[in-house]
């Protein structure tokens, strides 16, 4: 018998992504997510200077950008995480202003995604990168399902070498 639907609770893995603090306001020119309607597909808000620049005003302090000894330490803790709890990390890139994964695991994403911050955080300011008054994350992240195996690989293939890219679309 073929059926025509899926009925995992979860899916094979999620699409986790979470940018630095202040590096991608509302009204950018590269569009931007409402709080309100954060669903993937959603149409972006259109880019607005005068709403980008209220945005940055608003900012406690300078935007976040992660550099060449800060990024191994948040790859090192997302991948701690992975261990530590039994997720599969299939993928990761930690890139100077957002981090991507593609990770499967039984759970929700968004405990994952509040885990590979949290760890990251804790990680750089014990090591010295990152000041106790600083936050260093976006307040959440991107979470898509990824169901078929297709959309895990266009996935994974985005994070390792998609970058700068229009990212991949999983709703076939």
């Amino acid at each position: 018998m073929v059926r025509d639907f899926d009925d995992n609770e979860f899916p094979l893995a999620y699409l986790i992504s979470f940018r630095t603090y202040g590096t991608w306001l509302h009204g950018d020119n590269r569009g931007s997510t409402s709080r309100k309607q954060n669903k993937y597909g959603t149409p972006r808000i259109a880019p607005n200077l005068r709403l980008q620049r209220a945005e940055l005003k608003q900012l406690q302090h300078p935007p976040i950008k992660l550099d060449s000894r800060q990024r191994p330490v948040v790859e090192q803790a997302v991948r701690e995480v992975c261990t530590n709890r039994g997720y599969w990390l299939r993928a990761i890139n930690v890139r100077t202003n957002h981090v991507h994964t593609v990770v499967s695991a039984a759970i929700k994403p968004e405990p994952i995604l509040q885990a590979f911050q949290a760890y990251a955080t804790r990680k750089l300011r014990r090591a010295g990168l990152l000041p106790e008054d600083v936050k260093p994350w976006t307040r959440h992240g991107s979470t898509p399902y990824l169901w078929k195996e297709r959309h895990v690989e266009r996935a994974i293939d985005y994070v390792v070498n998609g970058q700068g890219d229009e990212l991949p679309r999983f709703d076939d």
